[in-house]
């Protein structure tokens, strides 16, 4: 698998766990004691760190990269380990015919 390929997956993988990432760990102005500034909405997040956000997302994300790449390289689940569920689903058992 090329580099570029990798790099593209990686960040299809990290932009996927940023959003599962970006709840987890915020305070609001009342939870964290701070006084809000006058117009603030009372959900905003009181102390919010990009860079702690994008490193913890970051290395969340090489798991799944690397076991996508590791599956790529040893062929664990491949498009025949589908077929099975697809004749479930109601597919024909060989398309082909």
């Amino acid at each position: 698998m090329p580099i570029p390929s990798m790099l593209a997956i990686y960040f299809l993988f990290f932009f996927l766990c940023l959003f599962l990432v970006l709840p987890f760990g915020v305070r609001t102005h009342d939870e964290a004691g701070i006084p809000k500034i006058r117009g603030q909405a009372d959900s905003a997040p009181a102390h919010f760190s990009v860079w702690r956000t994008a490193l913890k997302t970051g290395l969340i994300a090489l798991i799944p990269t690397a076991l996508f790449v590791a599956n790529y390289y040893h062929g664990w689940v491949t498009r025949q380990s589908f077929d099975g569920v697809l004749v479930w689903l109601g597919a024909p058992e060989n398309p082909d015919k």
